[in-house]
Formats: structure tokens, C-alpha cells, sequence
């Protein structure tokens, strides 16, 4: 049965969010409001944990996951950027957009894309998911929530509990989301490419 935390969106009791970073730590999988939808996430290096998330979301290894970081001093331990993919990223985030980078050796081999070798990495601007980011002290691994065969995310988190109850250990209610994804970009080429348009503006990578 899954844990129940309502946390202010603004300004996070970190009572439960040092609560919530411990069931991250025993290999929970917690259901998480960002600046774009509600997302699963839990912690990187916990196979069974990432096993379980990709089964709930119904995706193979070929599924990009995505790293959640606090800020970009994470980026050089997860992935190779250069200078003009750095100013990219730097202009931004924190916001509302996944870029796909080419991953480095620390990143598990089981994480990152397996024909590519690229993983995907966003910032998320979110006070809640921003407070857990901190109070981990390293990125957590997610994926939006979207259940098999839906094209839109949950963002009602009492119906999330609802439906995930018996699979995850924690949702996190921070109020409703956005039911827009983030915009993907893709940053391995030549010059930067949008996979897919959501809430991040676009026409910053024109």
C-alpha cells in the first residue's frame, strides 16, 4: 500500500521530504510532481526499482529514462557536452525540457539507451521536486507517468494512488500538474533537434 504525503508545492515540509528521500533510498518508487507532469521516479543505481518503473509504464529498454537533476554541476558525471551544447542547456533550465545527450561510463549501461549509448537529462523547475533533489545530495532516474495504452499523464494524485496503490511505495500530492510533457531535445547532432514538442518553448532550439 502506498504512502500518501501531501507537500506544499511552493514551500515543501522537509519533514516529509527527508521522509520521502528515505524510502528513496530503500529502493521506493515514488510518484512525483514536476514543472510539467507527474512523474515516477527512484533512485539511480537501483536495478529492481528501475525494472518495476518500466514495467508500470509498460516500455522496454529502448524507452529513454530520464536523469532529474538539481542543477546542471551533475551534467559532467552523466554526459558529454561540449561548450555550445552547455550554453544550451544553461539558458534552459531549471525548466520543462529533456535533453538527450551522450552518456558517459558512470551512467549504468542498463540506463542508457542501448544501441545510442545516450541517456536523457532535465532540470526540473518544481520546488518539491527540487527540495528531494537536494536533500538526496544525486540525481534520481524518472519517467512521465503514463500508464499503458493512455496518451496523457495522470495528474489527479488520489487517482494516481488509486491506480498504483498496490505498485509504488510513496505519492507525493503537490497539487495538480501541467498535462503537458516536457519538450525533448536532442542535442548528439550536429545542431540541436526537437523530438517532441511540449511545454518547454520550442523555438529556443529554431
Amino acid at each position: 500500500m502506498s504512502q500518501y504525503f501531501q507537500i506544499h508545492p511552493d514551500n515543501p515540509q522537509l519533514r516529509l521530504i527527508r521522509q520521502a528521500a528515505q524510502i528513496v533510498d530503500g529502493g521506493g518508487l515514488l510518484a512525483l510532481p514536476t514543472d510539467s507532469s507527474y512523474a515516477l521516479v527512484c533512485h539511480l543505481d537501483d536495478k529492481s526499482a528501475v525494472e518495476k518503473m518500466r514495467r508500470i509504464r509498460g516500455v522496454d529498454d529502448r524507452h529513454h529514462l530520464t536523469l532529474l537533476c538539481r542543477d546542471l554541476s551533475d551534467l559532467a558525471n552523466y554526459a558529454k557536452v561540449d561548450n555550445r551544447q552547455y550554453r544550451m542547456l544553461k539558458a534552459a533550465t531549471p525548466g520543462p525540457y529533456t535533453f538527450i545527450l551522450e552518456a558517459t561510463k558512470e551512467v549504468p549501461r542498463r540506463l542508457s539507451h542501448p544501441s545510442r549509448k545516450t541517456i536523457g537529462l532535465r532540470v526540473p523547475e518544481h520546488a518539491i521536486a527540487q527540495a528531494l533533489l537536494t536533500e538526496l545530495g544525486q540525481p534520481l532516474l524518472g519517467t512521465t507517468l503514463i500508464l499503458p495504452g493512455s496518451e496523457m499523464p495522470l495528474n489527479d494524485p488520489a487517482e494516481i494512488r488509486d491506480q498504483l496503490q498496490k505498485q509504488i511505495e510513496l505519492v507525493i500530492d503537490g497539487g495538480s500538474c501541467s498535462l503537458e510533457p516536457t519538450t525533448v531535445v536532442d542535442l548528439t547532432g550536429e545542431a540541436p533537434e526537437v523530438t517532441r514538442r511540449g511545454r518547454g518553448d520550442a523555438s529556443l532550439f529554431a
